[in-house]
């Protein structure tokens, strides 16, 4: 299985309308979205269904009133405010982060770690489309890296056949998008021609070298800044990263989005230029067998 994956950097670029695209063109019978904290890939995929699972992150302290002494060690130690004593101690799981410190100090052993549900994963299993892995993490949970790497083994888990996974990734430059960089074939970063939009791509550039990710860039909305497009293209040129196209600003994306569609799936410019990126992308993955996990540039 080669693996794609598309990234922005930034939230906004359309890196999540590009991927449905490239899913649709690839015919690909794997993909997944790795953009937990606010997945929205599932409203254009069309799937059923999906199979449900909880998904626990690091454990949350507890506390057992019977053999707590109110000795108000552990509140004293809690470096994240989630301890509390008044009249009997309160552990706000939302604050807690796990780390385990309580527990460690608390000198009656009143307190333990428990596992707590964290998120809910979601695989979608379709005879004719293929497999689709997801998840949403709950409001105020952390461990999203953990979350996207459990979501990426189901994905390639449950369809190990499948010649080519297109993932959408995390938005951003941290831990996230660490985890969904991790193990791919090429990332193909979908920039925006914007101040924000450059420095965000740079950023992004630069994570995936260290990782030893190839990467590929298309600029989304190119004619809103034909200029900043014209930087993007440059900067690719300096740092001999290949630069596979650009999809022009189109109102018809949104309304395609909003009926459940992917800009190729109706006649539209934007549409046209995502085929042409497409094209070019996959000339770059099928022809170089170099690309892949842990290859310099």
């Amino acid at each position: 299985m080669k693996r794609l994956l598309i990234l922005s950097g930034k939230g906004g670029t359309g890196k999540t309308t590009v991927a449905a695209s490239m899913i649709r063109l690839a015919e690909a019978r794997a993909c997944a979205d790795c953009d937990v904290d606010a997945p929205n890939l599932h409203l254009v995929l069309e799937r059923g269904s999906p199979e449900t699972e909880d998904y626990h992150g690091l454990p949350k302290a507890h506390v057992d009133e019977a053999r707590c002494t109110l000795c108000g060690l552990c509140e004293e130690m809690c470096r994240f405010g989630a301890i509390s004593i008044d009249g009997h101690l309160t552990i706000d799981a939302r604050a807690c982060e796990g780390c385990g410190l309580c527990d460690h100090v608390c000198p009656v052993d009143a307190i333990s770690m428990l596992p707590a549900v964290a998120g809910d994963l979601l695989l979608y299993r379709d005879p004719e489309k293929g497999v689709f892995s997801t998840a949403q993490l709950r409001m105020g949970n952390g461990t999203t890296g953990l979350l996207v790497a459990e979501v990426k083994r189901r994905m390639e888990k449950a369809s190990r056949q499948a010649p080519l996974a297109v993932i959408d990734g995390s938005p951003g430059i941290g831990c996230p998008v660490i985890a969904s960089i991790s193990g791919v074939d090429m990332v193909l970063v979908v920039a925006e021609p914007s101040v924000s939009g450059i420095s965000d791509m740079e950023r992004i550039l630069d994570t995936a070298e260290k990782l030893r990710a190839y990467t590929v860039v298309c600029v989304n909305k190119a004619d809103a800044h034909p200029r900043m497009t014209e930087r993007i293209r440059a900067y690719c040129s300096e740092r001999d990263v290949p630069y596979v196209g650009e999809i022009p600003y189109d109102s018809e994306v949104v309304r395609a989005v909003n009926r459940g569609m992917a800009p190729v799936d109706v006649e539209c410019p934007a549409g046209e230029a995502i085929r042409r990126v497409f094209a070019e992308t996959m000339k770059i993955l099928d022809r170089s067998p170099h690309a892949g996990p842990g290859m310099s540039r």
